[in-house]
């Protein structure tokens, strides 16, 4: 079975799945955070390089107050955990959004975290956080127009390449796959520019349900989808 280098996951259906067994949706999200690790040692596992999740997006500033908060406070417990698992597992971490949109103490330990695991040679584990794609993209613009501004970069330099290298992305492949859990058919602006040839998987299931099974018949299906970047199959071109 070909393993695909780079997975990306958008962890959906905490709340739904609290709600489900009479319980606050804080701890649906607990819940799911614990099921990341799980999942970052399944993918480690079974060959996967980069996996790449969604945790908290911009427009998620906008659920309710003590939700927020509740998922800020989830943060900082997962940063110290994440802390010690990239220790043990030898896994490199790195946050990708806004920081600038998160708190003194949280960004002082993204940064502690990406520094201590900066040299580990396991698994890459991105995680996004106070993270769009289009807000992504418009920051890279700006810095680009800045460049541009002060001589460094030529408007006719500008292609492909250059304007990853402003990306939160910028040295991470492309996601060969997406994974989006409970039942939901719509990418909620996350890694658009990244995404242009990744394959989607879609499933009912809520991410605290998603097992290291589920990952698999995520990867097989990936295995029977064509993938040819716009070209066509060599028997056709043959005709």
């Amino acid at each position: 079975m070909k393993i695909p280098q780079h997975v990306a996951i958008i962890l959906d259906g905490n709340g739904r799945w609290a709600k489900k067994k009479n319980m606050p949706r804080n701890y649906g999200h607990a819940q799911g955070s614990k099921n990341v690790e799980r999942i970052c040692e399944a993918a480690y596992k079974m060959g996967i390089k980069y996996l790449t999740v969604y945790a908290f997006s911009t427009e998620n500033w906008n659920r309710p107050a003590d939700e927020v908060n509740a998922l800020m406070k989830l943060l900082r417990n997962y940063m110290k955990t994440c802390l010690k698992t990239a220790e043990k597992n030898r896994m490199r971490v790195r946050v990708i959004g806004d920081k600038s949109g998160l708190d003194d103490d949280i960004r002082n330990r993204i940064k502690e975290l990406e520094k201590a695991s900066d040299k580990n040679d396991g698994l890459n584990f991105q995680i996004a956080i106070n993270y769009g794609s289009r807000d992504e993209m418009l920051r890279a613009m700006r810095k680009m127009a800045e460049d541009v501004k002060e001589g460094k970069v030529l408007p006719e330099q500008i292609d492909g390449p250059l304007f990853e290298s402003y990306l939160d992305t910028y040295g991470i492949p492309e996601p060969d796959l997406l994974i989006r859990t409970s039942g939901e058919l719509r990418l909620s602006n996350y890694l658009l520019w990244q995404m242009a040839y990744t394959e989607f998987y879609f499933t009912d299931v809520l991410w605290p349900d998603f097992t290291k099974e589920e990952l698999e018949k995520a990867i097989l299906q990936y295995n029977n989808r064509d993938r040819r970047y716009g070209k066509v199959k060599e028997e056709e071109a043959d005709v």
